[in-house]
């Protein structure tokens, strides 16, 4: 199964955050859910598919583990938005500030509101 159909879940991401900070079993996962703990289990089924969580048996009780390996495709999307460049070269964004920097300085010394980049007055419409 796609790790990302099984984090569309709320329920699931939040089962993921519990098992976070170590294992648990399913009666302690339950517990934090007003939802039965069949359909926990079934939740937990659904992680352990898609490769995000590990299931163990400890005698009689079942413990369920994050498996941080399984989270590398969403790590892996993350990292690729993150290296994006947005669509206007950060060297424009300097350009901007000089401009608004300089317009700013002309209609200070001018008085007036001037042009933007002239430093001439504005004509006053009729």
């Amino acid at each position: 199964m796609d790790p990302f159909v099984a984090l569309a879940d709320p329920v699931r991401r939040d089962l993921l955050r519990a098992l976070a900070s170590g294992s648990a079993r399913v009666v302690d996962l339950a517990a934090r859910h007003p939802i039965s703990r069949p359909a926990v289990s079934k939740h937990l089924r659904v992680l352990t598919e898609a490769g995000l969580v590990t299931a163990e048996d400890r005698g009689r009780e079942r413990h369920y583990a994050l498996a941080r390996p399984g989270l590398a495709p969403v790590r892996a999307l993350l990292d690729e938005l993150a290296g994006r460049r947005p669509p206007i070269p950060e060297s424009a964004f300097g350009a901007l500030d000089l401009e608004v920097r300089r317009t700013v300085h002309d209609r200070r010394r001018s008085g007036t509101d001037a042009v933007p980049g002239t430093g001439r007055p504005q004509e006053e419409s009729a």
